[in-house]
């Protein structure tokens, strides 16, 4: 709605400053035409190329008044201008002529219609101008001077005035007063822009403040319960919200907060998991192999918490106890889409076990957050440890629960 309300007050805005070229050019014609007989005794072409120019515009603006095509009133309004100030120039010393200025506000009016028109009519504008300097230079008799000698200063001096007020009292004040307009509506939108940024960021500042809120609220209902196995459940989800947690803090905390740097994503992820399952004494040593990637939201959180399933089986089930181990996570662009390599020195587990014949959570939740990425999950079930080949897609809008 704001910007078809721009397009219409900008149509308005043209449709104004033509018409009023036209009233004050027709204005000023019919009196350089009365001038030319009466004061400076022209009495053969030039002023009835002035009053024919005037009646012809007023025909031109009667008939927008009736079809209201702004466009093929400015054509006509441009060409009859033209094609005037030819005749005039030619007899009034072709090149020499002051008329000639007139051309400059030609093309000038040409690109207030469109930049197309004033592209054609610079062209055009050049092109004639060489003409009218070939046509004088080889005295071909089609340029004459009929202003007399002693009116050349008086009809020089007005052609100048008409020219000047022309270009700055029409078309300059109204130029500067659209440059003052677009000014005021960019910095509008700058600060429209910058709102709605800050805002989105105290969006995903508050989300990471609630999703934080649930990881505690879980850690605390883990310390009530007795049973390791319910308790390893509580924490496998606490860490998951805090896989998301992290994409919202980044967001907020990074100048872009369309898309994160997933390479620092995924050593903080991996570092916390480490120190959540592991303790801050570990035998563990991280890999992190990923290129210059950024993520949007809707990529970035299924990706992590499929990142998160993975390295969690590994540290719970791959490399047990205080073992030494190494977990290794990459990650480059492929075609259109990405590679992600993830892969530990634990023991792995049987290559029969598949996320369809099993009860693990973790496994099928990496399948679906693959399916829901556009990719797919390869084991590589020939070298120790656990590997996965996941390749994937960025996803462009919101994705649907993983359930």
């Amino acid at each position: 709605m704001q910007n078809q309300a721009n397009l219409q007050e900008l149509i308005s805005d043209k449709t104004t400053l033509l018409l009023k070229f036209n009233y004050v050019s027709i204005f000023l014609s019919t009196v350089l035409g009365f001038f030319c007989l009466y004061f400076m005794k022209v009495y053969q072409v030039i002023p009835y190329v002035f009053f024919g120019y005037a009646l012809i515009n007023i025909i031109n603006v009667i008939a927008f008044k009736k079809h209201g095509n702004l466009l093929t009133m400015a054509i006509v309004t441009s060409l009859l201008s033209l094609f005037a100030t030819l005749i005039i120039s030619l007899n009034n010393g072709g090149i020499n002529s002051p008329f000639m200025f007139i051309l400059a506000i030609i093309v000038l009016a040409g690109y207030i219609t469109t930049r197309f028109f004033g592209q054609i009519y610079l062209y055009g504008v050049l092109a004639i101008i060489t003409i009218v300097f070939l046509v004088g230079y080889f005295d071909t008799g089609l340029v004459s001077n009929e202003v007399p000698k002693e009116s050349q200063g008086l009809f020089s001096f007005i052609t100048m005035i008409f020219s000047v007020y022309l270009l700055g009292g029409i078309f300059g004040r109204n130029l500067l007063k659209t440059h003052h307009k677009l000014y005021k509506t960019k910095k509008d939108v700058e600060s429209r822009i910058i709102e709605k940024e800050n805002l989105l960021k105290e969006v995903h500042h508050r989300v990471k403040n609630n999703l934080q809120t649930v990881s505690s609220l879980l850690s605390l209902q883990s310390r009530n319960i007795e049973d390791d196995e319910v308790k390893s459940l509580f924490r496998n989800s606490q860490n998951r919200v805090i896989s998301m947690a992290m994409v919202h803090e980044m967001l907020y905390m990074r100048e872009d907060i369309t898309k994160i740097e997933y390479k620092t994503y995924v050593q903080d992820l991996t570092e916390y998991l480490v120190r959540s399952i592991k303790g801050t004494s570990t035998n563990i040593t991280l890999h992190i192999n990923i290129q210059d990637i950024k993520l949007n939201i809707d990529t970035a959180i299924p990706l992590g918490l499929l990142i998160n399933e993975v390295v969690t089986n590994a540290l719970k089930y791959g490399i047990k106890d205080d073992d030494k181990g190494e977990i290794a996570i990459s990650m480059y662009e492929k075609g259109e889409g990405y590679e992600l390599t993830i892969s530990d020195s634990g023991d792995g587990f049987a290559s029969d076990i598949t996320y369809k014949n099993t009860k693990s959570l973790g496994l099928k939740l990496i399948h679906n957050l693959a399916r829901q990425l556009l990719g797919s999950v390869k084991r590589n079930t020939s070298e120790k440890g656990t590997h996965y080949t996941v390749t994937f897609k960025e996803i462009m809008e919101q994705i649907p629960s993983v359930a």
